[in-house]
């Protein structure tokens, strides 16, 4: 989870890197603080991990927002050729 996380936080914010951001450098505290071992269960680590989980899903969410959103954005009023090229019909020639 920690490797998809610092992905997203990447895709996030491209010209600073993981290992300096704030969130990065808390999420790494979130994870050695409660790490565990075979002997020792924690109730925290789950709650941990579900927040981790819950944060990467917002993250990818995010993203994909972006995408959708700048592929699919529009253009203003279109012209009657590209909105007729747009749904896959021909306008009749004009014979002037």
């Amino acid at each position: 989870m920690l490797r998809q996380l610092t992905k997203e936080l990447r895709h996030c914010s491209p010209e600073q890197t993981p290992s300096k951001s704030l969130v990065m450098r808390y999420v790494m505290a979130q994870s050695r603080h409660y790490k565990e071992t075979d002997q020792q269960l924690c109730k925290a680590r789950d709650e941990v991990m579900f927040m981790g989980e819950t944060y990467l899903c917002y993250l990818q969410s995010l993203r994909r927002y972006q995408d959708i959103h700048t592929h699919y954005a529009g253009k203003g009023e279109r012209s009657v050729r590209e909105t007729a090229d747009m749904v896959g019909f021909k306008l009749p020639h004009d014979p002037k």
